[in-house]
């Protein structure tokens, strides 16, 4: 709230020298955490900036983060109500639209670069209604493990996400302390067994030190809010969007992903004019950081093949029209 005592929770990563702490402010008031590494000295590339999965706080990023610092500037942020970030100032904005408001105060506190936003999961919609907010200024966009919309009707192929929802929703209001005392005590290990015994990652590529960071933070967000973004995420839909973008897309799927089927990516790819799609082969809703390799080296030559010199003719009909 607005003159309240939060203040963020210590940073138990390991920073770069190069890598820059600092806080965006939601239209609401809301602190948004945003970190930032500047790349190789005199490369004219656009900032990749990285739009998260929801309950996350960057986990997925922890190779990519890394690769494409060497060869231009990076950014992250953290969601409102999510790490580093504060809780929401108006606990009624967590629609996908009120995401994509923060995205955009995120840029402009960047200093508004050109940028290439890279979204996971639910980052993929923030990521699309930041497009559709302002196209100005976003030279590309990169979409994995994500559909434009309706994710709750697609989860494990059926609709049952949907019609449990509402009936969550209701219980989390009428026992709010009840649900935030039975989310916060699941067990880390318990929940990386299940992770690998159900298959919703990939044990043969998935390492237990990558997950195991994603399952600690989850639970540090509020539960009453994660059905919210949820409830939010099922209903909105970006998909009128998709025909009118106008700038390189790489769209990933993975083959075994439960959480957003990879035919939603591939009719994402078919519609988005000039869309790539990059299937990964048995991957899960994690495939991005199971096949790091991978990613790094199509990410790059995405950027390289593509953006790169859709940049550069944008530049040049700016300066010619000056």
């Amino acid at each position: 709230m607005p003159g309240s005592s939060w203040k963020p929770p210590p940073s138990h990563r390991i920073v770069p020298a190069d890598e820059t702490e600092s806080f965006a402010t939601g239209a609401d008031g809301t602190r948004l955490y945003v970190r930032r590494r500047p790349g190789p000295r005199d490369v004219a590339a656009p900032t990749v900036l990285f739009c998260d999965g929801v309950l996350c706080d960057g986990f997925i990023w922890k190779y990519l983060w890394g690769d494409l610092a060497n060869v231009g500037p990076v950014a992250h942020w953290h969601y409102r109500g999510h790490g580093r970030s504060g809780a929401p100032v108006d606990d009624g904005a967590v629609e996908v639209e009120d995401f994509a408001r923060d995205l955009d105060r995120v840029r402009r506190h960047l200093g508004d670069p050109p940028v290439v936003l890279i979204g996971h999961s639910f980052g993929v919609q923030v990521a699309l209604e930041g497009y559709r907010l302002r196209p100005e200024g976003i030279a590309g966009l990169v979409l994995c493990c994500g559909a434009p919309g309706k994710v709750t009707e697609t989860f494990h192929g059926s609709n049952v996400l949907a019609q449990l929802l509402p009936k969550v929703m209701k219980w989390v209001t009428e026992y709010p302390d009840l649900a935030r005392a039975l989310w916060t005590r699941v067990p880390t290990d318990l929940s990386v067994k299940l992770s690998f015994l159900t298959g919703e990652v990939d044990k043969s590529n998935m390492r237990r030190e990558d997950l195991v960071p994603y399952l600690k933070h989850m639970t540090t967000v509020d539960f009453a809010l994660f059905v919210k973004i949820l409830r939010s995420a099922g209903e909105h839909s970006a998909e009128d969007l998709l025909a009118q973008i106008g700038v390189p897309s790489l769209v990933v799927a993975a083959e075994r992903d439960t959480f957003t089927p990879p035919d939603l990516a591939r009719k994402m790819s078919e519609t988005i004019p000039g869309g790539e799609l990059l299937l990964l082969k048995n991957g899960s809703h994690a495939a991005v950081i199971e096949q790091p390799d991978l990613m790094r080296t199509r990410v790059m030559q995405f950027l390289r093949d593509r953006v790169a010199p859709h940049l550069a003719e944008r530049r040049a009909h700016a300066s010619a029209g000056a």
